[in-house]
């Protein structure tokens, strides 16, 4: 199947070509086509299967064959994403296919001077892209009008669940117009994210292109066991004897990135962390000198990895273990994009062993190990319990139906009852 043959404008069609692209994914090939009919959509896919192209596509679609005669502009298309990266990342791929068409978009997140974002709503946008926390800030402020919204995106709703955002979902889904359509999208269809979805979607139609909670066929997965206090002597001696150029490495926490990053400096190694503490600037830069090949190592932690979209990224590493098992998921979904081979590396120390067997449950499959010669893990050692890492990741899933529990002191939540790092 080829693009052409997905009833796409002219406009789309020229913008897709200039991309260099050709046929479209699954996801694509199957979403697309229900998305045009105005049905509902609750799609499965993983990060790398051109997911978001696959909304992006038929929203501008919908949107241009809806054309409004007016000559005043509504926000007519509202894409709820969990990260500021994630945001910034859907505003390129809307800005991108759109071109050629007369619509305005806007990006809209925490982190940066909300005067610029209330500017360019004041010279109205059709589309916004906004993460939840700032969106209501420009709500209680009267900046922005979502009354009529046509299409509602709600991306990576798992990770957003994970973040403690169901109570700003709540507050937003109440705003909105009752008559729309709506499009989730999921990396695993978790029993939250199915009640999530009964509240929300009317009738949809469902789209899954990989099988439930399974790791990117095209992403090779190995173990080696070490012990905790010899992991970053390992990690830089991978990096150093196989000449790693790019390697994207995952730690639990944001000061365990930090000292991950410092130490890899250390031992001559160009390392930059990202996360959520970080300023946004901070975090583009460091993104961007990552693409570019300026450092060999970007340390992030899961929220922040959010969004990270490098096509040809050729490896990830698990310094530590995710405490939730479908974070692992989503973090090797970073490497292996585009139909690209990729890999993940997990560096497990014996108090790991539980985290791992959780995840090799979640994918119905042992992950290979391999002991690198002078690392071995020490047998005398004995596992020590670790703390449960769902507070670093912004809290647990929700139900639906209830308020969200984020595992913070209530001191901690903004007027909104939402987490205080919400608008990151």
């Amino acid at each position: 199947m080829s693009f052409e043959t997905l009833d796409l404008s002219a406009e789309l069609l020229k913008a897709i070509n200039e991309q260099g692209y050709s046929k479209p994914t699954p996801i694509q090939e199957q979403a697309i086509p229900i998305i045009l009919t105005g049905c509902d959509l609750l799609g499965g896919a993983q990060t790398g299967t051109g997911k978001t192209a696959g909304f992006t596509l038929p929203l501008l679609e919908r949107l241009k064959r809806k054309a409004k005669n007016s000559g005043e502009r509504h926000v007519r298309a509202l894409i709820l994403t969990p990260t500021r990266e994630l945001a910034a990342q859907v505003g390129e791929s809307v800005a991108t296919y759109g071109k050629y068409l007369p619509f305005k978009s806007t990006v809209i997140f925490g982190g940066v001077n909300i005067n610029s974002q209330i500017r360019s709503l004041r010279n109205g946008v059709d589309i916004i892209i906004a993460t939840p926390g700032r969106l209501l800030d420009h709500v209680s402020q009267g900046t922005v009008d979502l009354r009529h919204v046509e299409i509602l995106v709600l991306d990576e709703a798992d990770r957003m669940l994970d973040m403690g955002f169901i109570h700003d979902i709540k507050k937003i889904l109440a705003i909105l117009p009752k008559n729309r359509q709506n499009l989730l999208f999921s990396a695993t269809f978790s029993p939250e994210i199915k009640t999530l979805a009964n509240g929300l979607l009317h009738s949809p139609k469902t789209v899954e292109v990989v099988r439930h909670n399974t790791a990117a066929e095209s992403v090779s997965q190995l173990v080696y066991p070490v012990d905790s206090k010899r992991k970053r002597f390992l990690l830089s001696h991978l990096i150093g004897s196989e000449n790693w150029k790019q390697v994207l490495v995952f730690t639990r926490t944001k000061h365990g990135a930090n000292r991950l990053s410092e130490q890899l400096a250390i031992d001559g190694i160009t390392a930059a962390a990202i996360h959520g503490n970080k300023s946004q600037s901070a975090r583009t830069k460091a993104l961007e000198d990552f693409k570019q090949g300026v450092v060999r190592v970007l340390v992030a932690t899961d929220i922040a990895a959010r969004g990270i979209d490098i096509d040809q990224l050729p490896r990830v590493v698990n310094f530590e273990l995710p405490n939730v098992a479908e974070d692992y998921v989503h973090r090797i979904g970073r490497t292996g994009r585009a139909g690209n081979e990729g890999k993940a590396i997990s560096l497990v120390c014996i108090d790991e062993h539980k985290l791992l067997k959780d995840i090799e449950r979640l994918l119905k499959r042992s992950i290979p190990s391999a002991i690198v010669p002078g690392y071995e893990p020490d047998p005398t050692i004995k596992a020590e319990p670790i703390p449960n890492g769902r507070m670093q990741s912004g809290g647990p899933r929700s139900n639906f139906n209830t308020r969200s529990s984020t595992g913070r002191p209530q001191s901690s939540r903004s007027s909104y009852g939402r987490p205080s790092n919400a608008r990151r």
